[in-house]
C-alpha cells in the first residue's frame, strides 16, 4: 500500500513539474517571438524611414541575416523589370533636329528655360514670298503666314506677346503701306500710309501696343518719327519733336529705351545711341569711330538698356548698307563700350536676343545647323539645343518668354 501511494505521490510530481516546464518554455517562446516580431516591425519602420529621407543602408557581404521566428513564411523577391527607355517620338522629314552640338543635349530638356522662337527667311531669292515660323523647344515648327519678299526678308517685326507681326510694303506699288496681323495671317489691317520700309523698321514697344516707325518726308530729310497706338480706334500718333538720323530700333523691355543705329554708312561717327520713348537723346555707345568701328544693325537690347546685340564692323566694309540685318557678332555694355564674354566653346556668334529677365539666347553654328544657348545674365550658360534641321535657313525674328 505505502509503495503504491510513493509511485501516485512520483506521478503527480513529475505531471506538475511537466506542466511548469512547457508553461514557462511556452511564455518564453511567447516572450523571444514577441520581441523579434518588434524587431522586424521596428526594422520595416526604419528601412521605410531611410527610403522615405533618401538613405541607402549598406550590407556587409560577410554578416549573416537574422534568423526569422519558425511561423515566419519565406518570401522571394522577384526583381523588378528595368524601364525601357521611353521612345522619341518621331517628327515629320524636314523638321529633324539637328545633330547635337559638342557639349549638348541634343534634346529639348527641361533645363531649357526659354519659350517660343520666331522665325523669317534669311535669304529669299528676289519677288518670293517667305513664310514666318514658329518654334518651341520639344515641338516641331510651326508654319504661320506668308508674306510678300521685302517684308519677309526686311522689315516684319514680331509682338512681344508673340500674338501679332507689323511689317511695311505689300508690294513695289504700296512699298510704304505699314500693316499689322495676327501671326496666322488673320485680322489683318493697314495702319498707315508713305512709311519708311527699309531704314526704321516697324518696332514693338513691350507691351504690344504701340509701334515706332518713321513717315520719309517730300524732297528728302531725316523723316518724321512717330509712336502708332495700334489698339485705339483713330489709330492716333505721338510724334517725336526731334527727328534723328537714325535706323534700326528697338526697345528695351522696361520701355525706357529705344536703341538705333547714327550716321549709316557715314565713315566717321558711325556708331549707335539710346534714345528716350519721345525722341530724347540718352547717350551714345562710346568707342565705335575712335576704334575703328561702325554698325548698321541692330539685334537686341537688354532689359534695362545696359547691352545691346549688333553686327559691328571696321569701317570700310558693307558701308552705305541700309537693309536689315539680325546677325549679331558681339554684345557690347552701353555705358563703357566694352565687350561682354559669352560661354560660345569656340564657336561662331550668329544670333543674339535679350529675354525679359536679362538672359540671352544665342544662337551659334554648330555642324552644319545652329544650337540654341541660354545664357544668364551674368554671362553662364544654362543650357545648350539643337535647332531643327529645316530653320538652318532661316533667321530669328523674336524670342517670346
Amino acid at each position: 500500500m505505502n509503495d503504491q501511494r510513493l509511485r501516485l505521490d512520483l506521478t503527480a510530481l513529475a505531471d506538475e513539474v511537466t506542466s511548469v516546464d512547457l508553461r514557462d518554455r511556452t511564455l518564453r517562446t511567447s516572450r523571444r517571438l514577441g520581441i523579434q516580431r518588434a524587431v522586424a516591425t521596428s526594422a520595416a519602420a526604419l528601412v521605410l524611414i531611410a527610403a522615405a529621407a533618401g538613405t541607402a543602408f549598406a550590407i556587409r557581404p560577410d554578416q549573416s541575416p537574422t534568423p526569422l521566428p519558425a511561423d515566419t513564411p519565406s518570401v522571394t523577391a522577384t526583381p523588378t523589370p528595368s524601364a525601357s527607355p521611353t521612345p522619341t517620338p518621331s517628327t515629320s522629314a524636314g523638321d529633324t533636329p539637328g545633330a547635337p552640338p559638342s557639349g549638348g543635349t541634343g534634346t529639348n530638356t527641361p533645363s531649357v528655360q526659354f519659350g517660343k522662337l520666331f522665325y523669317g527667311p534669311a535669304r529669299n531669292p528676289v519677288g518670293e514670298n517667305g513664310n514666318l515660323r514658329s518654334w518651341r523647344p520639344g515641338e516641331s515648327p510651326v508654319r504661320l503666314m506668308e508674306l510678300p519678299h521685302t517684308a519677309a526678308i526686311l522689315n516684319v517685326n514680331v509682338s512681344p506677346d508673340g500674338r501679332r507681326v507689323a511689317w511695311s510694303g505689300e508690294d513695289a506699288e504700296d512699298s510704304g503701306d505699314l500693316y499689322i496681323a495676327n501671326v496666322d495671317g488673320s485680322n489683318k489691317q493697314k495702319m498707315r500710309s508713305e512709311v519708311d520700309p527699309y531704314c526704321v523698321t516697324p518696332a514693338w514697344s513691350p507691351d504690344g501696343r504701340q509701334l515706332l516707325f518713321r513717315v520719309d518726308l517730300p524732297g528728302g530729310g531725316h523723316g518724321r518719327f512717330g509712336l502708332l497706338d495700334t489698339r485705339s480706334e483713330k489709330r492716333t500718333v505721338r510724334w517725336w519733336r526731334t527727328e534723328p538720323s537714325a535706323c534700326h530700333a528697338v526697345w528695351s523691355a522696361d520701355g525706357k529705351t529705344i536703341a538705333m543705329t547714327t550716321d549709316v554708312g557715314v565713315t566717321v561717327d558711325a556708331g549707335v545711341v539710346l534714345y528716350g520713348t519721345d525722341g530724347t537723346k540718352k547717350r551714345a555707345i562710346p568707342g565705335f569711330s575712335l576704334d575703328g568701328w561702325h554698325s548698321n544693325d541692330i539685334a537686341s537690347l537688354s532689359p534695362d538698356g545696359s547691352r545691346i546685340a549688333l553686327l559691328r564692323m571696321k569701317l570700310g566694309e558693307d558701308d552705305g548698307n541700309l537693309a536689315r540685318d539680325l546677325r549679331a557678332n558681339v554684345v557690347l555694355d552701353t555705358r563703357t563700350g566694352k565687350q561682354v564674354s559669352l560661354p560660345l566653346g569656340g564657336r561662331t556668334l550668329e544670333q543674339v536676343y535679350f529675354q525679359s529677365d536679362g538672359s540671352m539666347v544665342v544662337r551659334v553654328k554648330a555642324g552644319s545647323g545652329y544650337a540654341l544657348l541660354l545664357v544668364d545674365e551674368d554671362g553662364r550658360k544654362i543650357s545648350e539645343t539643337a535647332e531643327p534641321a529645316s530653320l538652318k535657313d532661316e533667321q530669328i525674328l523674336a524670342v517670346v518668354d
